[in-house]
């Protein structure tokens, strides 16, 4: 008699997200440089080593002054200079990121001062970063679980790193199985095009995961468990065979020597998507048909390789979805829309046409009505 875990048969899909991010245990983390550390995870804390700014700093073009004007002007600082100590009465003409002189006590910007010979006049106020300003030495810069991007790499040269500790992105070998596939051309006489070998490649890849190997399996008896004991990689990713016709094995061989995290999902579609720890490597399977895959992809796979990141499952934003959509009796319906929540045409299991031009999945739960929020989980 088949067994499973408690708590992992038909859960919801936000229970389904959970139990596969919490499953993994993060990979382990390196010492990279910043230009290696782009798109992978912080695996500890980003701290400043330097108070933001680090020295006083002007914010602008014009004249460091000292005390009440009018002032003399003494001489000037340029970005990368260090003037002299500024006297009450004195100014010196300062471009925007200077080193304020000790004795400053503001910024006249160049706009609003009138210079004659060498005495400056205007109404001086402000216009100095003081250093601090931004953050102290040691605060928090973005925490564990963070994505390298642009603007964090950037943050940490500035504040004050050469290298960073990241978790290496996953690998991920995908199978996609089927004896009825086709692999060029058109659809005919039984036989499909295979839609998910050409899609989970840069899916997999927009995850931010590296694909380590790709294959597709025939409905041969016996050859997925042979094709899976080749593979070394962190993450199997199996197309198909994850229902319980004739044809699909993946459930049996779980059943034989696995441990389940997840089996199949209260969503349509996607139902029939799975998580499991399967010979040291952690298997997800994914629906045949191809907006099912995308669906369960979002779901299951995206969580484990957060978790394998140590990466935190995003928190989703709520929004009005409006369009004619059945609402589902129990569980969720999940459906391709815009960003401001109109729900895209072509959204049945085997099409991708809603998908392809939309920036979001809406999450629709039972009871919903066009105009009520969901959450949207982005594409």
């Amino acid at each position: 008699m088949r067994v499973l875990q408690a708590d992992v048969r038909e859960v919801t899909w936000e229970r389904a997200r959970e139990l596969a991010h919490q499953a993994p245990v993060p990979l382990t983390p390196r010492l990279v440089s910043l230009a290696e550390a782009a798109g992978l995870t912080l695996a500890a804390d980003l701290c400043a080593r330097t108070p933001l700014p680090a020295f006083d700093t002007s914010a602008m073009d014009g004249y460091a002054v000292g005390g009440p004007g009018p002032w003399q002007l003494v001489g000037r600082v340029r970005a990368g200079e260090r003037g002299a100590d500024l006297r009450s009465g004195e100014a010196v003409e300062i471009s925007t990121g200077a080193q304020v002189p000790v004795g400053a006590t503001a910024v006249l910007p160049v706009e609003d001062a009138t210079v004659e010979g060498s005495a400056v006049h205007g109404l001086a106020g402000g216009h100095i970063r003081r250093t601090g300003e931004d953050c102290v030495a040691g605060a928090v810069l973005a925490a564990a679980g963070t994505r390298a991007g642009p603007a964090l790499l950037g943050l940490a040269a500035t504040g004050g790193h050469d290298e960073l500790l990241v978790r290496p992105r996953p690998h991920v070998h995908v199978l996609v199985t089927g004896s009825e596939l086709v692999h060029y051309g058109t659809s005919g006489d039984g036989r499909v095009r295979d839609a998910l070998g050409p899609m989970l490649p840069s899916l997999i890849t927009s995850l931010g995961a590296d694909l380590a190997g790709f294959a597709h399996v025939p409905d041969e008896p016996g050859l997925l468990a042979e094709v899976l004991a080749g593979v070394t990689a962190d993450v199997v990713v199996v197309t198909g065979s994850t229902s319980v016709g004739t044809t699909d094995q993946l459930r049996g061989l779980v059943d034989a020597s696995g441990r389940w995290v997840v089996d199949t999902v209260a969503c349509k579609p996607g139902h029939p998507q799975l998580v499991a720890e399967l010979g040291g490597r952690w298997l997800v399977g994914l629906p045949g048909n191809p907006f099912a895959a995308l669906v369960a992809a979002h779901t299951v796979l995206d969580s484990v390789l957060r978790g394998l990141t140590g990466a935190p499952l995003p928190v989703l934003p709520l929004v009005p979805v409006t369009g004619d959509v059945r609402a589902p009796a129990q569980g969720v319906r999940i459906v391709p829309v815009t960003w401001d929540g109109q729900v895209l045409a072509g959204h049945r299991a085997a099409f991708l046409g809603g998908a392809a031009g939309g920036a979001a999945l809406a999450i629709l739960p039972a009871g919903w009505r066009s105009g009520d929020p969901a959450p949207l989980l982005g594409l």
